[in-house]
């Protein structure tokens, strides 16, 4: 046996070492093994063995074996006690063990690359077999055409979409719906740009696998005008856009009925364009884009309104005391009257409209009221007379019901008091007088009106007749009678336009308004506003006409107006005739005036206009247009000055008017042609 297996199983060295002293540094130095895991102390081993040992732990051979004793091999193996079983060791940490770790670094670096390398055979097999295709998960308008091929694609889309295309289009704003024209509003799809809009399969891996689990929603591609549809829906955009209104409180009868603030909306029309575009063609109404306007109140706070104020208001009538007198304002008076405006806090501030109120008690009070009058000037015997004034006695109904409001609100002692004061005539006895009204300073008249032209003539001259102007005041004849219309008692009046017969309420108006503007222009008074015909009207003087015209709203868009620039005041008066009209101004005469009518220059012949067989027509041979200049002088009396005064009309020529088609052409001569 050697000398190693000597020292490992039980030789003479281990029993000397125990009776030997300190060991030194040399014998330490000797059993220091080579260096090796298995020698290292901080790496674990199992205890050192014998040959004997090794021996022992080889494996038994069968019993069947050839020659083989179970008993020899019993006798022949000398036997030793088996070593002390190990417990296992924990795995041990990369730090404590770099083999380990670089193995296990290995092991993942293979899982990783191995995974990476599927996934990239994965993705070039789908990159291989969806190319040329729509990307996975695309839908148009609710259609899916993800993997289709682009042709496929277009004719899915044909056929799912193209037969409701050209159905209505439902706009929806809110809980308002409007219909829209695709034709009118310029929508139209185009397939192919559409499909080509949708793109190709995306190259990047995560986005491939995205699209296996999510949709992609692609808007369609108009093939119309966008100018076209934002066109479209500003035609529409009135259906949908809502009114911002504030809460309030009506009445059904005496009952208050809260009535519920509404927020505004209003369509971005821009926004909406996109919109349409992008869902036009989607089942279902298209959500355009708005925005709200908010209100001030809110509902709660238009119910305060009707239990602290409204309810208790219209409860019971409410006494009116006056000079011995009573008036009752009834509880239907009281919600004609009570008006409700936002307090901006949410709740509503009521008020009370006095004429309203007025309207409900002033008759039951007549008798303690006494009206006053004005002085007036009147034309009796040929000359100017002033009727004196006189003074009342009224009722300041705005201290009256200062507090009725709250006096309303009680449930007990529900009375307010009428304030009676003393009220001047406006115009006085002793200024009427001062105004210096004794005679005739302008005068004209017109005549040859028709009886419709003439009713409307008629009830003008009743309007104005009486009319003062005192000195430095304006005169505007639209201004003075107001609307002219059925209910103010004109009529309809017959009127050519281009040679066919028309009619219009009002008609003939435009002769008073000649006929006074003559007046003014011979006192003296200051032109501020007319405006001559179009035509020349043979039965007025030449530059020295004026027309009026009113909206059917009663605007005044053409008008008369004069100033008065004397020193004394200016009374008007007319009378009519059924053939004739007269306007007279009276004053003081300062004023001297004289007109000079130029003669006529730049003739313009009249065309000629055709009139279809079976319309309406009123033949004419037609009228030359031409320019003439109108010349007045003033001469001041009581300074002596005199001033020119010139105005230029144009006059554009009359059409000749041929009923049911053109006249025969005429040869040379005047003979017709052969």
């Amino acid at each position: 046996m050697s000398e190693n297996h000597d020292r490992r199983h039980g030789g003479e060295e281990p029993t000397e070492r125990l009776s030997a002293g300190p060991e030194t540094s040399a014998e330490r130095t000797q059993r220091i093994p080579p260096v090796d895991d298995r020698t290292r102390p901080d790496v674990p081993r199992p205890p050192a063995e014998t040959d004997t040992e090794r021996t022992e732990q080889i494996a038994a051979l069968p019993s069947d074996f050839p020659g083989y004793s179970a008993h020899e091999a019993t006798q022949a193996i000398p036997r030793y006690p088996e070593p002390p079983q190990q417990q296992p060791q924990p795995p041990q940490s990369p730090q404590q063990s770099p083999r380990g770790r670089k193995s296990g670094l290995v092991k993942a670096g293979i899982a990783a690359g191995s995974v990476v390398g599927a996934l990239a055979l994965l993705y070039l097999g789908d990159l291989a077999l969806s190319s040329g295709t729509v990307p996975r998960g695309t839908v148009v308008a609710d259609v899916a055409i993800g993997g289709l091929e682009p042709a496929a694609a277009e004719q899915r889309l044909r056929t799912e979409l193209e037969p409701r295309l050209d159905d209505p289009v439902q706009l929806q704003v809110g809980d308002n719906l409007a219909p829209l024209d695709p034709a009118q509003a310029g929508l139209r799809m185009d397939w192919a740009a559409t499909v080509e809009h949708a793109g190709s399969q995306p190259l990047n891996p995560f986005t491939r696998i995205s699209s296996l689990f999510t949709t992609r929603e692609v808007a369609p591609v108009n093939g119309g005008d966008r100018d076209q549809l934002v066109q479209a829906l500003e035609e529409v955009k009135p259906r949908l856009d809502r009114a911002p209104a504030e809460g309030t409180i009506r009445f059904e009868g005496t009952r208050p009925v809260p009535v519920d603030p509404v927020t505004g909306r209003s369509v971005d029309v821009a926004a909406a364009a996109s919109t349409v575009l992008a869902d036009w063609a989607d089942e279902g109404p298209v959500r355009l884009p708005f925005s709200e306007q908010q209100v001030s109140t809110t509902a709660d706070g238009v119910r305060q309104a009707v239990r602290e104020v409204a309810r208790p208001a219209v409860s019971a009538p409410v006494t009116v005391r006056g000079e011995g007198k009573d008036a009752q304002l009834a509880p239907e008076t009281m919600a004609a009257a009570l008006r409700f405006e936002p307090n901006g806090q949410g709740g509503l501030k009521a008020s009370i409209d006095v004429p309203t109120a007025v309207a409900g008690v002033e008759p039951q009070l007549a008798d303690t009221i006494k009206p006053g009058k004005d002085a007036e000037i009147v034309v009796e015997g040929g000359r100017p007379v002033v009727k004196p004034s006189s003074d009342g006695i009224g009722i300041d109904w705005g201290k009256s019901f200062e507090n009725l409001l709250e006096v309303a609100k009680r449930e007990q002692d529900r009375s307010v008091r009428a304030i009676y004061v003393h009220e001047p005539a406006e115009l006085t006895t002793d200024e009427a007088n001062a105004l210096g009204v004794r005679e005739v300073v302008g005068e004209f008249t017109t005549g040859g009106f028709g009886q419709t032209s003439g009713v409307n003539i008629r009830r003008t001259a009743e309007e104005v007749n009486g009319a003062l102007v005192k000195p430095g005041e304006t005169f505007s004849l639209n201004g003075h009678t107001g609307p002219r219309g059925v209910e103010q008692g004109y009529v309809e009046s017959g009127i050519i336009e281009d040679g066919r017969p028309a009619k219009a309420v009002g008609g003939g108006i435009s002769q008073f308004a000649t006929t006074i503007y003559n007046a003014a222009y011979f006192a003296g008074m200051q032109d501020v506003e007319h405006k001559p015909h179009s035509y020349y009207i043979s039965r007025y003087p030449e530059g020295r006409e004026s027309t009026v015209f009113q909206s059917p709203s009663g605007k005044s868009l053409i008008d008369v107006k004069f100033k008065n620039i004397s020193d004394s005041g200016i009374l008007i008066t007319t009378q009519w005739t059924p053939s004739s009209i007269t306007v007279k101004l009276w004053g003081t005469k300062q004023f001297d005036v004289t007109s000079e009518i130029g003669p006529r220059s730049n003739p313009t012949p009249p065309p000629e206009k055709v009139i279809p067989p079976g319309e309406p027509c009123s033949p004419s041979s037609g009228i030359g247009g031409f320019t003439v200049t109108d010349t007045r002088t003033i001469r001041n009396l009581k300074t002596g000055k005199v001033s020119t005064e010139r105005q230029t009309t144009v006059y554009d020529p009359q059409p000749i008017i041929h009923c049911g088609g053109p006249p025969p052409a005429q040869g040379a001569a005047g003979a017709p042609p052969r």
